[in-house]
C-alpha cells in the first residue's frame, strides 16, 4: 500500500485528489495539510511514502517545506512530488534542487497523477522526464557558471552515466546506450547517487546541469 500525504491550501483540491487516490486498491491517503508547516509536521509524524506538495501555500511554502523534509534523515525514503499551476514555474527547479522527486501540473490527467504517485513511490525514474528536462535546461541556462559539485569522486563510467541521467534517460535507456545490462546501469546510477549524496534521480539531474557535465540543449 502506497501511503500519500496531501499538502494544498485549497480544500477542494485536496478533496479531489483524495477521492481519486483513495479509490485505488494500492494507494491510501493518510493525511492532509493546508500549509507547508503542517506538511512538514505530518510528514515526520505519519512517514508517508509520497507527499503531493503544492508549491504556493501560506505560513510556509512548498519549496521550504520540501527543503526541510529533504534535510530530515528519518525521511530518506519519502518522495515529494511538487504540484504547480504552470509547467515552467520558477520555483520548480529550486524544489528539485531541494529534494523533490519531480513535479506535476495541477490540471494533469487523473491517470498521469496515479502513475506519478506509483513511480515516485518506487523511486525508479523522474516524473515527466521530457518536461522536467526542459525546465531544468531553461533555468540552468540562466544560472551562473558551472559549480564544483565533487564529480571527481566518480569513476569515468559513473560520470558518463550521470550525464545520461541528466538527459532524462531511464536505466533501460542507459543500458541500451552503453551496451550493458539494466542491472549494471542501475548499479552505476546508485553508486553515483551515493557518492554525490543525492536523494534520487531528480537531484542527479540537477547536479549534472549545475556541474556543467550536461549543458542546456545538449542532446548527447
Amino acid at each position: 500500500m502506497i501511503r500519500v500525504l496531501l499538502a494544498d491550501d485549497q480544500a477542494l483540491v485536496r478533496a479531489g485528489f483524495r477521492a481519486l487516490l483513495d479509490a485505488q486498491p494500492d494507494i491510501e491517503v493518510v493525511g492532509e495539510a493546508d500549509d507547508g508547516a503542517q506538511a512538514v509536521a505530518l510528514a515526520a509524524e505519519l512517514h508517508p511514502d509520497v507527499v503531493l506538495m503544492d508549491i504556493r501555500m501560506p505560513r510556509l511554502d512548498g519549496l521550504e517545506a520540501t527543503r526541510r523534509i529533504g534535510a530530515d534523515r528519518s525521511l530518506t525514503g519519502l518522495r515529494v512530488v511538487v504540484l504547480t499551476t504552470f509547467e515552467l514555474d520558477e520555483y520548480v527547479f529550486e524544489a528539485l534542487r531541494a529534494g523533490a522527486a519531480g513535479f506535476l501540473v495541477k490540471d494533469t490527467e487523473p491517470a498521469e497523477l496515479l502513475r506519478a504517485v506509483r513511480v515516485a513511490a518506487a523511486g525508479d525514474a523522474l516524473l515527466s522526464p521530457g518536461v522536467t528536462r526542459r525546465l531544468i535546461g531553461e533555468f540552468a541556462a540562466r544560472s551562473k557558471s558551472p559549480q564544483s559539485v565533487g564529480l571527481d569522486v566518480l569513476t569515468e563510467r559513473e560520470r558518463e552515466v550521470l550525464a545520461l541521467v541528466g538527459l532524462g534517460l531511464s536505466n533501460d535507456d542507459i543500458a541500451r546506450r552503453l551496451v550493458v545490462s539494466p542491472l549494471t546501469a542501475k548499479t552505476h546510477v546508485s553508486r553515483a547517487m551515493s557518492k554525490l549524496g543525492a536523494r534520487d534521480r531528480a537531484q542527479l539531474v540537477v547536479l549534472a546541469y549545475e556541474s556543467g557535465l550536461v549543458r542546456p540543449g545538449w542532446l548527447g
